[in-house]
């Protein structure tokens, strides 16, 4: 064998041969990357809840009656919402240090099954939902740290100087369908807490509006209460206030005074609706926009009372009593700016004279009117809507140049009157014309001359028939695309925004439309309610 051949062959006997013994526990060192796993260990969660992020906890609908445990100390939001949870042991609560949202919406928490002492702990907490529970009274103490507290539907009696108060950071309170009278609610609820901007106190049992509220409020609900009064300068010090609602009170003429509302330097939207009001307040503030006074005892309205209110968009009177003198020659002058005026059901015998020269839209049917004079709304030459529904008209009373002079109107409603024939000098700019439930007769092509913008139409429910419609009747009407039936109501005309004060404009976590309640309460109020 050659020396090559020798050398080859002792090489391949050293491979071959076994090598030393490895030590226990090194299998892995030499190939790490086999006893390693590429995937991080699995994140504690407690059973049936889901954990999207390390600190996030989601129990949400569950149907559970028991706290759960394991969950992480480092959690941050907290969601316990649609179970049957009826007390939060203290234990498992108060080690949840890091907790800044704790949702405990819909459950049956009552106020012994909810600890005072668990809340100590967290002092990092900011927003809290305990809303349909059966809370009797509200916990004594909740953090410092605090933004927005939600102890809505509940049966809530009384709330206490530190659940509330001394919250520097608090923005938003909701207590609204609780149980509150104002015994329960003391006067130092939110003292030192002067960045609240929401309170919602609605469906109560407050009999007056409660003293002491946070001066940098911007919206204040107290409807659905017994409010009979509201005390002098109860409302003197919230010079932000933007939004206030009152409906559904006790209010009556003695129950508010010309200092109530005049230092509201700030106010847009004021409802004071469904009260028992037989004036129309005075001291209204000149950036008010919008005024609902609809469903009291009106019987006439002062144009002195509207002097300072000239800032006034949107005013609504339905169903009170003006009847024929309530609303006199030049009342609503004043509100050179007025876009809307609702004053339906109140038993008027004409339209209203001398009305502001900028209304977009008159809102009266089911009134007494029962003619139409040449002049009666030649004051408006810049109507788009026009509502005379269920009025008593008849076509003989209804002067042929009574819409002369309305060549912006889009939308005419004349339902339920007693109209035997289309009324002459239609304007041309119409896009709806509302005429059922009258005692039409016939149809001839000449009252619909030149109305080639006209999209609907409504005839129904009168004594039309095939042959008593004119030969040519819908030739010019080029655009329509409703005929017969009942149509559909048009968009009320959007209001230009108004310029307000720089200090009145809404802080940046709050600005959200007019006269809507915040999104969190799911409540909404209706802005042409009647």
């Amino acid at each position: 064998m050659s020396l090559h051949s020798q050398r080859l062959s002792l090489l391949l006997l050293l491979l071959l041969l076994p090598g030393p013994p490895t030590a226990p526990g090194m299998e892995d060192a030499a190939f790490p990357h086999l006893g390693e796993s590429s995937q991080p260990p699995p994140r504690a969660c407690p059973p049936r809840c889901s954990c999207p992020r390390a600190d996030t906890v989601d129990c949400d609908g569950l149907d559970l009656r028991v706290f759960p445990d394991n969950i992480t100390r480092a959690a941050q939001h907290l969601s316990l919402q649609n179970n049957q949870l009826q007390e939060l042991p203290y234990n498992e609560l108060s080690r949840l240090s890091s907790l800044r949202t704790l949702n405990l919406h819909n459950n049956l928490i009552s106020s012994e099954g909810l600890p005072d002492e668990a809340f100590e702990s967290l002092t990092q907490l900011q927003h809290i939902y305990v809303a349909h529970n059966k809370l009797s009274v509200a916990p004594q103490f909740l953090p410092r740290s605090l933004r927005v507290a939600d102890l809505a539907a509940n049966q809530v009696t009384e709330i206490f100087p530190l659940t509330f108060g001394e919250k520097p950071a608090l923005r938003s309170v909701y207590l609204h369908n609780n149980q509150l009278s104002n015994a329960g609610l003391p006067p130092d609820a939110f003292h030192g807490s002067e960045a609240v901007t929401t309170l919602s106190l609605s469906n109560n049992q407050l009999s007056y509006l409660p003293p002491s509220l946070p001066p940098s409020l911007e919206r204040l609900h107290l409807q659905n209460n017994l409010i009979s009064k509201v005390p002098r300068g109860a409302l003197s010090r919230q010079t932000h206030l933007r939004e206030l609602y009152l409906q559904h009170n006790q209010l009556t003429d003695s129950g508010l005074d010309a200092t109530t509302f005049s230092k509201l330097h700030c106010l847009e939207y004021l409802d004071l609706s469904h009260n028992h009001l037989a004036a129309v307040p005075a001291g209204l503030p000149h950036t008010l926009a919008v005024l609902h006074l609809g469903r009291n005892r009106i019987r006439q309205v002062e144009a002195a009372r509207l002097h300072r209110a000239q800032g006034l968009r949107y005013l609504l009177l339905q169903h009170n009593q003006l009847g024929t003198a309530g609303l006199p020659t030049g009342a609503l002058r004043p509100l050179r700016g007025l876009h809307t005026l609702h004053i339906y059901g109140n038993r008027l015998e004409r339209v209203p004279l001398a009305l502001p020269r900028r209304l977009r839209s008159l809102v009266l049917p089911h009134n007494r009117v029962a003619m139409l004079g040449a002049r009666d709304l030649t004051s408006t030459p810049g109507l788009a809507e026009l509502n005379l529904a269920y009025n008593r008209l008849v076509s003989a009373r209804v002067h042929h140049r009574a819409f002369r002079r309305l060549r912006a109107l889009r939308s005419l409603d004349l339902a339920g009157n007693q109209l035997t024939q289309l009324p002459p000098g239609l304007p041309t700019s119409l896009h709806t014309l509302r005429l059922q439930r009258n005692q039409l007769r016939a149809l001839e092509p000449e009252p619909l001359a030149g109305l080639d913008q006209l999209q609907e139409l409504s005839l129904a429910h009168n004594r039309l028939r095939v042959g008593d419609i004119g030969p040519g009747t819908w030739h010019e009407l080029q655009a329509l695309q409703v005929r017969g039936g009942l149509v559909s109501h048009t968009d009320y005309p959007q209001a230009a925004p108004m310029a307000l004060p720089s200090h009145c404009l809404p802080s940046s976590s709050s600005r959200r439309p007019l006269g809507n309640t915040t999104k969190s309460t799911r409540h909404r109020d209706q802005l042409w309610g009647g």
